[in-house]
């Protein structure tokens, strides 16, 4: 069976908003890549939903999370997608991974966290400086709720600072950003893998 990702995009923007998104085109990058390796990849844009604030796995009535959530587990991958804000990750993905909390105390009989043999990797596009910074703040996070984070699993995008060109305006693509976004893919596909075909030993060995 083909390879699941769930990429989830945490831009501002809603998918009926005028200006394109950076952090969409990075995505698709990421899905033409990861799509050579068997990875059939769905992406939500988390601003279109009403995802409540909170660390548990439902906060309630008209809350979308617990729909989003139940796709994040069927998935093999996690791709989470953010620009960068006041050189922070967005506050919507800030928001996904605050409900992600939830997994430390959600576990199987042998003691292992519900995310456990799933892989996740990191989209970062700005304006400025930053990209090292959020992929760090996103790495441990994400490794702190039970995701496996595969070598060189980021590809990003900065312009200048002070510039006024976005990612999504460039009219190419810079050859470090494509081969980044191929070594993501690689890497991320051959460690969904082997965890698919092999989970983490749990409590009881």
């Amino acid at each position: 069976m083909p390879l699941k990702a769930l990429a989830l995009n945490a831009t501002l923007k809603t998918s009926d908003a005028e200006d394109p998104s950076s952090t969409d085109r990075m995505i698709g990058l990421i899905d033409k890549a990861m799509s050579e390796y068997g990875v059939v990849t769905e992406v939500l844009r988390l601003a279109d939903f009403n995802v409540k604030p909170g660390v548990a796995s439902d906060e309630g009535e008209g809350d979308d999370w617990p729909d989003i959530r139940a796709k994040l587990l069927d998935a093999d991958i996690l791709l989470l997608a953010t620009p960068i804000w006041l050189g922070q990750p967005s506050s919507v993905c800030k928001r996904a991974l605050e409900r992600m909390d939830a997994f430390l105390d959600e576990t199987d009989d042998q003691g292992r966290m519900v995310s456990y043999g799933r892989v996740a990797a990191v989209a970062v596009a700005g304006n400025e400086d930053g990209a090292h910074h959020v992929s760090a703040e996103l790495y441990q996070a994400l490794n702190d709720v039970g995701f496996t984070i595969p070598a060189n699993a980021v590809a990003y995008w900065v312009g200048e600072a002070m510039g006024s060109t976005n990612f999504v305006d460039l009219d190419k693509v810079p050859k470090v950003v494509t081969k980044a976004v191929d070594m993501l893919a690689r890497n991320t596909a051959h460690l969904a893998g082997l965890l698919k075909a092999k989970q983490y030993p749990g409590e009881d060995r």
